[in-house]
């Protein structure tokens, strides 16, 4: 494959002013990540403490592999919501290694309110489960948690909807029947419907005096039947090793619950791995910091997508897939830690041409088994009388289909712009990928802030002149555009995907060659065909 030739000058005025722009940005995300992560107030820690309860990371350190990579999966989850503390929507889950193993580790934090249970924390779950059940990943879940907060009005967003509490349990039971292994251990309280966690998995560690599993705590119990009972009595390890089975090994303390997952992590059989064509890793031959002088300032202002690529990958090396024909798609294959991978990048709107180019290439990668990544910096599909005569529509449809009927892995991460149907092209959430990030500078939208403040302003002055009415003065256009801008950058701005869990984090873009590497690795514990082979009908 040929090396990427780099056209930036490190020690350009521009290149300067985008690398100052993207620090500060990744500087702010450091501090969001690191108040989520020990924003916790003393009494909460005292309390946790007080209880012989380790903290969560503390837990963590316990349980996975010394000097071992964790890939945190949504840490600024709810991020605003509620009371604006309820940070990570109350429990750290990611993908790590134990005792060899690559698992899905999730985590709930009793220091943030209890552990209860909001709605984006269901969500975070049932966004794990996918995970597990895409990658094949077994899951260790270390439970200590009050149960839902199920008080009005968050009582609706947690209860009924298939996307509410219960299709945790569904999604263990299609977990359970698909072979993949569950471990949890009870670490704290683990009520209500939670019960359920621990019932439905296939080994159950529960810590003695601190752990307790009940449908009903005790002042429901005595609310309902009169009956007074401590929560060790009710639900405690003694009873649930000894008497109703419930759970399986009796620990201690916490620190000998994680030793217990460990030895049954030893135990389960080894995955098959579906390793693509593999060669040795080579780092690439510039620094992945240069990124940030790189990506420009403003989402409006074009650059070659070839210079995030030559960082990302092997050697910087790409063999570039019709690199003359629709060029505002780039698309080539490449080697990400080893392991082979095909591109596709954006570099400018999506045109037929384009779009024709994405679908030979996405049924090429799926032929040959190659995992697919997409960068997506996209404002959309082109527009206008000539190209939909030119049949942008059906074109565009071809490589939709292609994205959502593909069935190797697919990986995407937002580097810039991600408006309309380009959303939708270039793998967006509701496509599947098995993973999918923003940097920092992205934006998201059905378009940007200042098009659709734009629009909004056509569309009022085409009423006023079907009314025989003046157009807009200047004052009313800037009443109307500064509401509408300033809405579509706030609700279009990365922080609002992440906290909505619309995406799997924010990455510092230096480090997203190595977490496009980790995950590739998880998700070649499933077989790299994820479905039946095929497509729709692609209308000529």
């Amino acid at each position: 494959m040929e090396v990427i030739e780099t056209q930036i000058d490190t020690n350009s005025d521009e290149f300067k002013e985008n690398l100052e722009s993207m620090t500060t940005l990744v500087a702010d995300l450091n501090k969001e990540l690191e108040l989520a992560h020990t924003d916790r107030s003393e009494k909460a820690n005292a309390r946790h403490s007080s209880q012989g309860k380790l903290p969560v990371e503390k837990r963590l350190e316990l349980l996975l592999d010394r000097n071992s990579p964790f890939l945190e999966i949504a840490p600024l989850a709810a991020k605003g919501m509620y009371d604006g503390r309820v940070h990570g929507a109350g429990s750290t889950v990611g993908i790590g290694m134990v005792s060899g193993r690559e698992m899905i580790v999730s985590a709930n934090d009793a220091r943030i309110k209890g552990g209860t249970i909001y709605p984006m924390g269901v969500k975070k779950t049932l966004r794990c489960q996918t995970i597990a059940m895409e990658n094949r990943l077994p899951t260790v879940s270390l439970v200590d948690s009050g149960g839902a907060f199920a008080f009005l009005p968050l009582q609706s967003e947690l209860f009924p909807d298939i996307d509410d509490g219960g299709r945790v349990f569904y999604n263990q039971a299609q977990m359970s029947k698909m072979g993949i292994p569950q471990i949890t251990a009870v670490m704290g309280l683990c009520t209500a419907g939670a019960a359920y966690i621990p019932a439905m998995s296939d080994h159950v560690v529960h810590v003695k005096k601190t752990g307790a599993i009940f449908l009903g705590g005790p002042p429901l119990v005595k609310a309902a039947t009169g009956e007074v009972v401590s929560a060790e009595d009710l639900g405690g390890a003694d009873v649930h090793c000894s008497e109703s089975g419930v759970s399986d090994y009796l620990a201690e303390d916490d620190q000998h619950a994680l030793s217990i997952v460990r030895n049954i992590v030893e135990l389960l059989p080894a995955p098959d791995k579906q390793w693509p064509n593999l060669r040795d890793v080579k780092e690439p031959l510039y620094d992945p910091k240069e990124i940030y002088g790189i990506v420009p300032k403003s989402l409006a202002t074009r650059y070659d997508a070839r210079e995030v690529i030559a960082r990302l990958v092997d050697g910087s090396e790409f063999h570039e897939f019709k690199e003359r024909y629709g060029p505002t798609l780039v698309c080539g294959f490449a080697y990400l830690h080893g392991m082979q991978v095909g591109i596709l990048a954006n570099n400018g709107v999506l045109f037929s041409e384009s779009a024709l180019k994405a679908t030979s290439f996405i049924q090429l990668c799926d032929r040959d088994r190659v995992p697919l990544l997409f960068l997506q910096n996209i404002a959309g599909y082109i527009i206008g009388r000539e190209y939909e005569r030119g049949g942008i529509t059906k074109d565009g449809h071809k490589m939709v289909n292609a994205v959502a009927t593909s069935t190797v892995p697919k990986f995407t991460v937002i580097i810039g712009a991600s408006f309309g149907a380009g959303n939708y092209g270039m793998c967006g959430r509701a496509y599947a990928p098995r993973f999918l990030w923003m940097w920092p500078n992205a934006q998201i939208g059905v378009m940007g802030a200042e098009q659709a403040a734009q629009v909004l302003v056509s569309v009022k002055n085409d009423q006023l002149a079907r009314e025989g009415l003046e157009p807009l003065s200047e004052e009313m256009v800037e009443a109307i555009k500064v509401p509408i801008t300033e809405a579509g950058r706030k609700e279009g701005s990365a922080y609002h995907s992440t906290a909505n869990l619309w995406d799997d984090g924010i990455l510092d873009p230096a480090k997203t060659r190595d977490v496009l590497g980790l995950a590739m690795s998880a998700a070649l514990n499933a077989p790299l065909r994820s479905g039946a082979k095929g497509y729709g009908l692609f209308r000529m």
